[in-house]
C-alpha cells in the first residue's frame, strides 16, 4: 500500500498535461514496472493494481516455491515463504504472492521514474493532439504566433503547436510574436518527434470556410460554391450558385452593403474577390469569370476545352490582369484554357491563318502544289495539321516541313513588325499634328491677341 501523497503528485502532474485518469493509472503501473524492472532485472511476474479514488497502489510478485533457488526473483524455498507467511500451507511447486513495498525503492530510482512518467505523460499528451486535430482538418482554428523563421510560422493554441509552412502563408502579411492568427487545418502527420499539424491561410478550403461562416445560406445549403481559384493575397474567384431561384447567390454573399464580401477582405489582407454566379452554359460562364473585362467574342471548343476571347485593345489589359492573374484565375475556375486577345490582333492574326501559302516567301512552287494536292491551301491547314499527316505527303520529308514552318513563322513575325511599324508612324504623324496645331495657336493669339481663338481651339477639335 502507499498513501495518497503520492498519487496526488502523480495525479497533479496528469492533470497540468491535460491526461485523462484512466491513461493516468495505466502509466503508474507501468511506470513501477519499469522501477521493478530496473531494480531486480525482471517484472514479467509481477503485477500493480492503481486505485485512483482511494490514493492506494499495491504490487504484487509471483514466486514459485522450490527446494532448490535457481532465480531468486521468480523462485522462493519453502522455509522463507513459511516465514513470510506464517500459518499458511504451502508445498513445492505452489505460488507464493509477496506483497512489495513501494518504499523499497532508492532515490536514484525514484529520479529515473520520474523522467519515464514524464516522457510516458508527453507520448499521451501527443497521441491526444493527433487524435484530437486529425478529426479537425479542414476546420478553422485560431491560435497565438510564437515563434517566426525565416519560412515557418509557429502558431500555438492550448498545448498544441501547429505549422504554418511559407507556401501557406500570404506573401504580403507580416506576423509578430503574440499575434493572434486564422488558419484552416490542411493536414496532419505523425513524425518522430511528435504530430505534425500543418495550418494554411492560402488554401482554396480557408477561403470556403470563411464565406460559410459569413453567409448563412451556404451553411445551410441554400447557396453552393462551386469552384475556387486564388492568387493569395492578391486575387480570387468563387463560382456560386442557388438552389432557391427567390435567393440571389451573388447578393447573399456581398451582404448588405457589401458587409459580408467586406469582412472576408480584410480577413485575406484586403484580397480582392470576384463572385461569380453560376451558369451551366460555358459561354455565360467564362464571360462572367473573365471580370472585370467583357468579351466581345468568345471561340469555345468544348471538346478540348479551350476558349479564345476577344476584348476591345483598351480592355484587354483588364482581361489579363496584372501578371495575368485575372485570365490565370477564369481558366482554372473554369477548367477552360483561355487565350485573350485584343480586337486588332485577333483579326491580324486570323488574316494570317486565312493566307495561302502560296503567298509565302521560300517556300518553293513545287512544296505548294504537293500541299494543294493534300487539301492544305492556307496557314491554318498547315499549323493544325498533324506532323505525321504532313508525313504521308509523298515528297514532304521532316526536313522539307521544317523549313516550311521556319517559312510560315517568317511571315508572322514580318506582318506582326510592319503592323507595329505602321502603328508607330501613326503615332508619330498624330504627335506631328499635335505640336503644328499647338504652334498655331500661339501664333494666333500672339497676331490676333485674342484669348478666345486659342481657347476654342485644340487639338480635338481640329
Amino acid at each position: 500500500m502507499i498513501n495518497r501523497a503520492l498519487i496526488d503528485v502523480f495525479s497533479e502532474i496528469a492533470r497540468e498535461k491535460n491526461v485523462e485518469r484512466s491513461e493516468l493509472g495505466s502509466i503508474i503501473e507501468q511506470l513501477f514496472l519499469h522501477l521493478i524492472e530496473r531494480d531486480r532485472g525482471e517484472s514479467s511476474n509481477c503485477s500493480v493494481i492503481v486505485n485512483l479514488d482511494k490514493g492506494e497502489l499495491e504490487i504484487y510478485a509471483e514466486r514459485e516455491i522450490v527446494d532448490d533457488i535457481m532465480d531468486p526473483v521468480l523462485e522462493i524455498i519453502l522455509q522463507d515463504a513459511l516465514n513470510l507467511a506464517p500459518g499458511e500451507n504451502f508445498e513445492v511447486g505452489d505460488i507464493f504472492v509477496e506483497v512489495i513495498d513501494p518504499a523499497i525503492f532508492g532515490r536514484r530510482l525514484v529520479t529515473s521514474a520520474k523522467q519515464f512518467f514524464n516522457q510516458r505523460l508527453n507520448d499521451v499528451e501527443k497521441r491526444y493532439i493527433y487524435e484530437d486535430y486529425s478529426q479537425r482538418v479542414g476546420e478553422i482554428v485560431i491560435g497565438t504566433v510564437r515563434q517566426i523563421q525565416r519560412d515557418n510560422l509557429y502558431i500555438n493554441i492550448d498545448q498544441a503547436e501547429l505549422l504554418m509552412p511559407r507556401r501557406e502563408q500570404i506573401l504580403s502579411e507580416r506576423h509578430r510574436r503574440g499575434d493572434t492568427i486564422r488558419a484552416v487545418v490542411k493536414s496532419v502527420e505523425v513524425t518522430p518527434r511528435g504530430p505534425e499539424i500543418i495550418i494554411s491561410r492560402t488554401d482554396n478550403h480557408f477561403l470556403y470556410k470563411l464565406f460559410e461562416m459569413e453567409v448563412p445560406e451556404i451553411e445551410d445549403g441554400i447557396i453552393e460554391i462551386d469552384g475556387i481559384a486564388r492568387q493569395p493575397g492578391e486575387r480570387a474567384k468563387i463560382i456560386v450558385k442557388s438552389n432557391d431561384r427567390r435567393i440571389d447567390p451573388v447578393g447573399a454573399c456581398v451582404g448588405m452593403r457589401g458587409s459580408r464580401i467586406q469582412a472576408i477582405v480584410r480577413e485575406l489582407n484586403n484580397e480582392k474577390i470576384d463572385i461569380v454566379n453560376y451558369s451551366s452554359q460555358p459561354e455565360i460562364l467564362i464571360s462572367r469569370a473573365l471580370s472585370p473585362a467583357t468579351p466581345l467574342d468568345l471561340y469555345i471548343d468544348e471538346e478540348d476545352k479551350y476558349c479564345v476571347a476577344v476584348f476591345n485593345d483598351d480592355d484587354l489589359e483588364f482581361a489579363i490582369g496584372r501578371g495575368g492573374v485575372n485570365i490565370n484565375l477564369a481558366s482554372r475556375i473554369t477548367s477552360y484554357r483561355i487565350d485573350a486577345y485584343g480586337k486588332k490582333e485577333y483579326e491580324r492574326n486570323q488574316k494570317q491563318q486565312a493566307t495561302l501559302i502560296s503567298e509565302i516567301e521560300d517556300i518553293t512552287k513545287k512544296d505548294v502544289a504537293l500541299f494543294e494536292n493534300a487539301s492544305i491551301l492556307t496557314v491554318s491547314d498547315l499549323l493544325g495539321a498533324e506532323e505525321d499527316t504532313l508525313l504521308d505527303i509523298k515528297g514532304i520529308s521532316a526536313n522539307k516541313i521544317e523549313k516550311v514552318y521556319n517559312a510560315i513563322e517568317t511571315f508572322i513575325e514580318s506582318d506582326n513588325n510592319e503592323e507595329v511599324e505602321e502603328e508607330v508612324d501613326v503615332k508619330e504623324l498624330i504627335e506631328d499634328l499635335d505640336e503644328k496645331l499647338k504652334a498655331e495657336v500661339k501664333e494666333a493669339a500672339e497676331s490676333e491677341d485674342s484669348e478666345e481663338v486659342a481657347a476654342n481651339v485644340s487639338v480635338k477639335d481640329k
